[in-house]
């Protein structure tokens, strides 16, 4: 069981399997999300679990696996998971975000059924409503390679994954309570290696073992709130071989500098002295670094890891540096035979480019952040449910912001962002960031090519800098401190998809957006139907179904 001794306890996870004929397998679980009693950081605090656990189990899938997930909220709130990086091919109706899906009310259950189609790669889920994510609730979810589609690299000795994060010791409400109130959450508390702290010297349990001579893959990922963590196990490299569901090119890494909803899958070597490491996670970029460490021994040693830690970089360039050396593996295979440089994403042509500006300032007195002037806010009625039902002129506008922002901007306005992007278009995407602080961002449902990342401002001329052959393709990206991230496209998935900032307090006071992709011929060639478990709310609540499509 992951995290630390739970005082409360609920029932244990199922799972059933069945097998379709001449499908892809079906895998069921049911999961009880409860509040318990934790000490991550040795004060005891209220927590999110899933079937007694935290962080939540591990979801262990295969590439087309259809995926059901009977969700029992026995909250008092209304909640809703959202899986990471998964595309929801067709599907963004389990996407699980509240632009989306009505919220699972308090006391009652929902069945997710989604399937990670074409994809391989390491991910998580977590929920996506209010500041549930502060109090927990996430775990890891990884897709592997079908037995037929070669992996470029040697079967490892195991496969685990490691979630990394920042930690407040106040509850997710009283979080909350600070936001709506116009204040700031300030520093974290503390760091987080798969739902524990550790101390250095300390009686730490070991968190892995390794045999001697044997190759473990990890999983790291950034479940945090705000924190870009730097990652590092002593004595030990670690090759990075997958990113974000991408196969990169195999470099060895003395550290990785992870950002907010980030995941690597890295391997590593038991080819040290026999005996127990600690891996470290610290924050960077903050005023103060807060860090915590986990042990991994090797087995049949009682030999205690060395006091001296490995250090942390310092600044923010060697991260820039970092992130340029990451490079797609064009020759290896991902869910599908073919290799993954076939699809020449650099000889496409840009039909549309625009550029979104975060910022910062006070609306009626109180902090709230947006994209180029626009702080979104959810309405009762998801934005998917009422433009599924016809009814989005009463719900919201579209293109309230334009795709150039202003200069300056000076003021936010606190309404539904919604942009309209055509069906199958290649688009240029800018990340541009006025502010000393980091950010990351995430798109749902697509991923893109993170072709450039400088300081400065972004122009047209900037293009003569872009890596039009190797970027990776990934579907969440950083922006360094007055600097901009550029992306591109394809939109080939038909739905309604978030754009968000990573940094959850940024994200909760309106720097997110969506992205309607419409497909003309409202066929099910390009989108499914509404599930007929979906629950109903706002203005569209008891309303009969629109006409279903058909091929």
């Amino acid at each position: 069981m992951q995290g630390g001794r739970l005082l409360t306890v609920f029932v244990c996870l199922v799972s059933t399997v069945a097998l379709v004929n001449a499908g892809d397998p079906y895998f069921y679980y049911t999961w009880n999300v409860t509040y318990g009693t934790v000490a991550p950081l040795g004060i005891p605090q209220q927590v999110i679990l899933i079937n007694g656990q935290f962080p939540g189990p591990n979801l262990n899938s295969t590439s087309n696996n259809n995926i059901v997930i009977n969700v029992f909220n026995n909250l008092d709130e209304p909640f809703l998971f959202t899986w990471s990086g998964l595309q929801h091919r067709k599907n963004s109706w389990q996407d699980g975000v509240t632009g989306t899906s009505c919220p699972i009310p308090a006391g009652t259950n929902f069945t997710y059924h989604f399937q990670p189609k074409d994809q391989i790669g390491s991910y998580f889920y977590y929920p996506s409503t209010a500041l549930h994510r502060f109090a927990g609730g996430f775990g890891g979810l990884r897709v592997n390679s079908r037995l037929l589609i070669p992996v470029p690299y040697a079967d490892p000795e195991d496969d685990h994954t490691i979630l990394i994060n920042d930690w407040y010791t106040k509850s997710h409400t009283a979080l909350k309570t600070f936001l709506d109130s116009g204040r700031t959450l300030g520093l974290p508390d503390g760091v987080l290696i798969n739902g524990k702290s550790g101390k250095v010297g300390g009686p730490n349990t070991p968190l892995f073992t390794m045999k001697p001579g044997k190759t473990y893959k990890y999983r790291i990922c950034n479940v945090g709130f705000k924190s870009t963590l730097n990652f590092r196990i002593q004595g030990h490299k670690m090759k990075l071989v997958e990113m974000e569901g991408s196969h990169v090119l195999q470099n060895d890494y003395d550290s990785l500098d992870v950002h907010v909803g980030q995941c690597f899958a890295v391997l590593v070597t038991a080819d040290q002295e026999a005996k127990s490491y600690y891996m470290v996670a610290s924050t960077r970029f903050l005023k103060k670094e807060v860090s915590t460490v986990g042990v991994m021994s090797y087995e049949g040693s009682n030999v205690q890891p060395s006091n001296e830690l490995p250090k942390a970089p310092v600044g923010w360039a060697w991260s820039l540096n970092q992130f340029r050396s990451f490079r797609w593996n064009l020759t290896a295979s991902a869910a599908r035979p073919n290799p993954q440089g076939s699809y020449h994403y650099g000889k496409i042509n840009i039909t549309r480019t625009i550029k979104l500006a975060n910022s910062k300032n006070l609306v009626d007195g109180k902090v709230r952040f947006g994209f180029n002037g626009v702080s979104h806010v959810d309405p009762e009625t998801p934005l998917k449910l009422a433009e599924y039902f016809e009814m989005s002129e009463k719900v919201f506008k579209y293109n309230v912001i334009k795709d150039e922002p202003a200069a300056k901007i000076t003021t936010l306005t606190v309404e539904p962002n919604v942009l309209n992007i055509t069906f199958r278009t290649f688009v240029e995407i800018v990340f541009e960031n006025h502010e000393k602080s980091m950010q990351s961002f995430h798109l749902d449902g697509h991923s893109f090519f993170s072709v450039a990342s400088e300081p400065g401002r972004w122009t047209p001329e900037k293009r003569s800098n872009y890596n039009l052959l190797d970027a990776v393709s990934r579907h969440t990206v950083q922006v360094y401190p007055k600097s901009w991230s550029a992306i591109l496209l394809t939109f080939d998935n038909a739905g309604m998809w978030n754009i968000r900032s990573e940094n959850w307090e940024r994200r909760y006071l309106g720097e997110q957006m969506y992205v309607s992709v419409l497909s003309p011929e409202k066929s099910l060639r390009d989108e499914y139907n509404i599930p007929l478990n979906t629950n109903l709310c706002g203005i569209v609540k008891g309303l009969p179904l629109p006409t279903p499509y058909t091929i």
